[in-house]
């Protein structure tokens, strides 16, 4: 499983994160917004996105792929206006547990994993556990 989190402007944005055939994924509705102080609506909405899953969608030939799906929640016209001033997390669960990731930019445009702010779940905990923990993730980042 995997889901991405961007946080822009005091708002969450939560897109349904489709799996495409090959191993990707791409930004697909429904996409949960919310204000990152509003922690219960926060709380349900990771966990709505966490029981979505990843539904598979097609793939599709590069110059057939959409704007980012949360432009318009964002009210932007480019993924270059949502980056500034988005951070960004990925969320996976690999092997039973979960790891949460903030992502940072690399000087070549491509969003990865920032070493120093990985956050690994143990096996065992539970999915009211780990939305918690992203939420004041979320919270914490908007206090930095």
């Amino acid at each position: 499983m995997y889901f991405a989190i961007s946080l822009r402007k005091g708002i969450v944005y939560i897109p349904t994160m489709g799996k495409i055939d090959r191993g990707f994924y791409r930004g697909v509705e429904p996409v949960g917004v919310v204000a990152v102080s509003n922690t219960e609506a926060l709380r349900e909405t990771i966990a709505a996105a966490i029981a979505r899953g990843n539904p598979s969608v097609p793939f599709l030939s590069r110059r057939d792929w959409p704007p980012p799906v949360v432009l318009k929640y964002a009210a932007v016209r480019s993924w270059s206006a949502f980056e500034r001033g988005m951070m960004l997390w990925s969320i996976e669960k690999k092997d039973g547990s979960f790891q949460i990731a903030r992502q940072r930019k690399q000087i070549d445009g491509m969003w990865k994993d920032d070493p120093e702010h990985i956050v690994s779940c143990p096996s065992n905990a539970l999915i009211n556990e780990v939305v918690a923990l992203i939420v004041t993730i979320l919270q914490e980042a908007t206090r930095e």
